[in-house]
């Protein structure tokens, strides 16, 4: 498996990852309307392309299937970071964060920081990352909790 920046011809592999794994995967913490909500019938609710472009997007991409993908923003916020709903539990987001942090490292930014989902939170929490507070955040007509969290670098 390779750890790489995204490319354009990746945007739906995504989309359709993110849409798969918040509808089979969430669904154990959140509702049904609020994963519908929160993965809409229209996987291209977002501009995958243009998104992941303008940022430091990387993949795992395993023999040309992406099997999760995380978002860093030059402000140190880790935007989307999901896991293909077949690649759960297989170190595939480890190798993804690992990326993540040593970009931020070369960056030269010190602070981490994401709003995860009750099914992300334990794995941020095994990264390294401190809750800050749980929140109640609207999608699409939905009420979700989730929890701000961050995580200081320290430079060596």
């Amino acid at each position: 498996m390779e750890i790489r920046l995204f490319q354009h011809q990746d945007a739906q592999q995504i989309a359709q990852l993110f849409h798969e794994t918040v509808r089979e995967i969430n669904i154990g913490d959140y509702s049904e309307n609020q994963v519908k909500a929160w993965a809409p019938d229209n996987i291209n609710f977002r501009n995958w392309a243009t998104i992941c472009a303008e940022r430091f997007t990387y993949v795992a991409d395993d023999q040309g299937v992406i099997a999760g993908f995380g978002e860093l923003e030059t402000n140190g916020h880790i935007d989307c970071f999901y896991c293909h709903k077949n690649y759960q539990k297989m170190g595939v987001g480890s190798k993804i964060y690992a990326a993540i942090e040593a970009k931020a490292y070369e960056l030269g930014i010190n602070r981490l920081y994401l709003e995860a989902s009750i099914t992300a939170k334990p794995f941020f929490l095994r990264m390294g990352f401190s809750t800050i507070t749980e929140q109640q955040v609207e999608c699409r007509g939905e009420i979700f909790v989730n929890y701000a969290m961050e995580k200081f670098l320290i430079s060596s």
